[in-house]
């Protein structure tokens, strides 16, 4: 049994309250007590009869402190870059002039197919440790680069066995087959779409939390997403959609049909969308950085003025995103959604955790995980400030990690 104690915490966000000259009393991987350090008591029953006996004290200089952050929306299994995509983009290259050039998600599966289990593990352990020295202690994490069942199910256990080592945040796999319809199934997306069905209980029974679809032009459709998503919620998986990527396709009213655990993307969403999202209570998961690549942001003012629960996500991808910080994600959405940055904060913890249907995470109050960052800052504030605010401190059920 370990206690700790955090103390000469400045400002305290714990995402249902802000308190100034603020303590933490850890109990194990748990949160027993937090508020004003005047108020801490003298003994927690079941915790520690004298407050004077805890087994850490640590002072945090009266530095802001959040609970963990939460990236819901991350693909981190692949091998290669697409950095010359990246530039043809930018020029203004169509995607079909990409395709033709050797790029799109089809390159990365074919260099991710080609790359050995080690080398592509390594490159996934790199990503997840910078994740969780950012300050992000939980990260949904889709598969989809290799769209065959043993590599889909190999990318799935990967994942979970990371999840174990020191210095990796937790992850919330989510198996996403359906993401494009791969070479050998040119012709034959019945046929793919049947055999991802298929292979969804395999995911389950290999660690899968969710399964996702990518529902959009040029990927699948929206009878072919409620396929997959029923397959995978009659076997335990949570239900996810990419929605309104490139052109809207159903996919909204597909995810509050299911009852899906989130709603990704939105670029192109509307005011029926959002009273959709609204009424039958589906998370909104919008990504600042990918928006911001395709030139199309979603409107996340207008999906809180209606209630919606947003998560922020930053859909870190070979193909458009690298970013591994979910800060630098939450200054993107101040500054590109007009969100504040207490609806940006609130997007990156309460939020995530709400759509990954994980309530142990996201605020700091008694009961729930002991995720704890301590920023370089004594106001959240800074968030909109800094473009990527450090952490100086990170705790991952209550052991520090930095």
């Amino acid at each position: 049994m370990t206690v700790r104690l955090l103390t000469n915490i400045g400002r305290l966000w714990t995402g249902n309250d802000v308190f100034s000259n603020a303590a933490i009393l850890v109990h194990n991987d748990r949160i027993a007590w937090v508020g004003r350090a005047a108020d801490l008591p003298q003994s927690v029953p079941g915790v520690v009869d004298d407050i004077v006996d805890v087994d850490h004290v640590e002072n945090l200089g009266g530095a802001l402190v959040t609970p963990g952050l939460i990236d819901a929306h991350t693909h981190p299994v692949y091998a290669g870059n697409r950095y010359a995509e990246m530039a043809m983009r930018s020029s203004g290259s169509t995607p079909s002039a990409i395709t033709a050039a050797g790029g799109g998600i089809g390159s990365t599966v074919t260099v991710t197919r080609g790359t050995d289990p080690w080398t592509l593990c390594n490159g996934v352990r790199e990503r997840l440790h910078d994740w969780l020295l950012s300050g992000t202690t939980t990260v949904e994490a889709k598969t989809g680069y290799h769209l065959t069942r043993d590599g889909e199910l190999a990318d799935v256990r990967l994942l979970r066995e990371l999840e174990k080592e020191p210095m990796m945040p937790r992850v919330h796999v989510t198996f996403m087959a359906a993401h494009v319809v791969p070479p050998e199934y040119f012709g034959r997306q019945r046929d793919y779409i049947e055999a991802v069905g298929a292979w969804c209980a395999d995911a389950a029974a290999a660690g899968a939390d969710s399964v996702d679809v990518y529902c959009d032009e040029g990927h699948f459709t929206t009878e072919e997403a409620r396929w997959v998503l029923g397959s995978g919620r009659n076997v335990g998986l949570l239900p996810r959609v990419h929605a309104g990527a490139y052109s809207r396709r159903g996919a909204v009213q597909l995810a509050a049909e299911l009852g899906c655990a989130s709603a990704d993307l939105l670029h192109h969403t509307t005011d029926e969308d959002i009273a959709i999202l609204a009424r039958y209570g589906v998370p909104a998961v919008v990504c600042p950085g990918t928006a911001l690549q395709r030139g199309s942001l979603p409107p996340v003012r207008r999906m809180l003025a209606q209630g919606v629960t947003v998560a922020l996500g930053s859909d870190h991808n070979p193909g458009h995103c690298g970013i591994t910080s979910m800060s630098l994600v939450i200054s993107l959405a101040v500054a590109a959604f007009g969100m504040s940055v207490g609806d940006a904060l609130r997007a990156a913890t309460l939020g995530g955790a709400t759509a990954l249907g994980a309530p142990d995470r996201g605020v700091l109050a008694p009961g729930r995980l002991a995720d704890i960052v301590q920023w370089d800052a004594d106001h959240e504030g800074a968030f909109a400030w800094a473009f990527g605010l450090k952490p100086r401190r990170v705790w991952r059920g209550g052991t520090p990690v930095q």
